[in-house]
């Protein structure tokens, strides 16, 4: 086991389990007061970040330490993801107990840099200090070509709306989780969907290179919870179609239209497409599903259709500050 004598220590694992050839663009990296990024022409910068936390976001006595590493990276690229981009470096901010810096931390590590060499983003700096838990703050630095963003604030009445892969697994992962004793593995999909999640890029980049999503963003807290932000930002309503919800085959149908829309962690896709443009989206793209699930409304409200009857949809996922 690694013990540390002073934050050096810490400083040095860090970069000896990510010492390797640096992007170019990536001018000044770890070892210095601030990382030097050149972005390229005619490109714009992304940015996005986002809070790993113990005891809200994952459990030291269920989550691998290896799943934390990968989820806290995974779960920020989402936002580049869902904005068209490539995700190029990223800052990491990490507090931790002086008892974790031996096997857990290891783990921790080899899921971050597993994490970060197949999404194609490497660290290029952060922080670290002592804590009783774990906190962990991640910032993504991300590039897209200019004028091509996928914003939120884009679509129109009539848009169709539609959602990538298939929804509700993540939360049926986190309730077997939770009924489990000790580290969980992933041994079903549901699980592996709650610890290991994937961005969308090649999704989120074939969306804005090909000018199709006039309205985009990825669903983390639950599509109930997302859509309402989405139509916010465009000052327009939405129509869901509850039989039309992909929900995944891990989900029991009693629960399943519930996970579907409430279930935040899926980390999937949620846009909009013209009427004109819906031909152009297939029903897989790289083996990924995508389904048309409702339409966009004049009316700013959020409206369920439940074998032929509307209702109103409400907000029923994940919201730190609700009571």
């Amino acid at each position: 086991m690694n013990k540390l004598h002073n934050e050096n220590d810490l400083i040095r694992r860090i970069e000896k389990m990510f010492d390797g050839p640096k992007s170019k663009a990536l001018r000044l990296g770890l070892g210095d007061d601030a990382a030097l990024w050149q972005p390229r022409p005619g490109h714009e910068t992304v940015l996005t970040s986002d809070w790993f936390l113990e005891d809200s976001h994952f459990f030291r006595e269920k989550h691998p330490a290896d799943s934390v590493g990968w989820k806290c990276l995974a779960r920020a690229v989402s936002d580049i993801a869902a904005m068209g981009g490539n995700p190029r470096c990223f800052l990491l901010s990490l507090a931790l107990p002086v008892e974790l810096a031996g096997k857990w931390l290891g783990g921790f590590l080899l899921g971050l840099r597993r994490a970060s060499r197949a999404l194609r983003c490497e660290l290029a700096g952060g922080d670290t200090t002592r804590r009783d838990k774990v906190l962990i703050s991640i910032t993504v630095l991300g590039e897209i070509r200019q004028g091509r963003a996928l914003l939120r604030s884009g679509a129109h009445v009539g848009d169709a709306i539609y959602v990538s892969g298939s929804l509700g697994a993540a939360e049926a992962g986190l309730r077997e989780l939770n009924e489990r004793k000790g580290i969980a593995a992933p041994t079903n999909s549901a699980l592996r969907k709650h610890l290991y999640p994937e961005p969308r890029l090649a999704l989120g980049r074939w969306l804005a290179e090909q000018q199709l999503a006039t309205a985009a963003m990825d669903l983390s807290d639950g599509l109930s919870s997302d859509l309402p932000r989405l139509c916010a930002a465009s000052g327009v309503g939405a129509r869901l179609d509850l039989a039309a919800l992909p929900i995944h085959a891990s989900v029991t149908t009693r629960q399943a239209q519930a996970l579907a829309l409430h279930g935040g962690d899926d980390y999937e896709l949620l846009f909009t497409v013209a009427r004109r443009n819906i031909a152009k989206i297939p029903a897989h793209f790289e083996g990924l599903l995508l389904t048309n699930v409702g339409e966009i409304t004049r009316r700013m409200r959020m409206v369920v259709n439940d074998a032929g009857k509307l209702r109103n949809l409400e907000a029923g996922g994940w919201d730190p500050f609700r009571r």
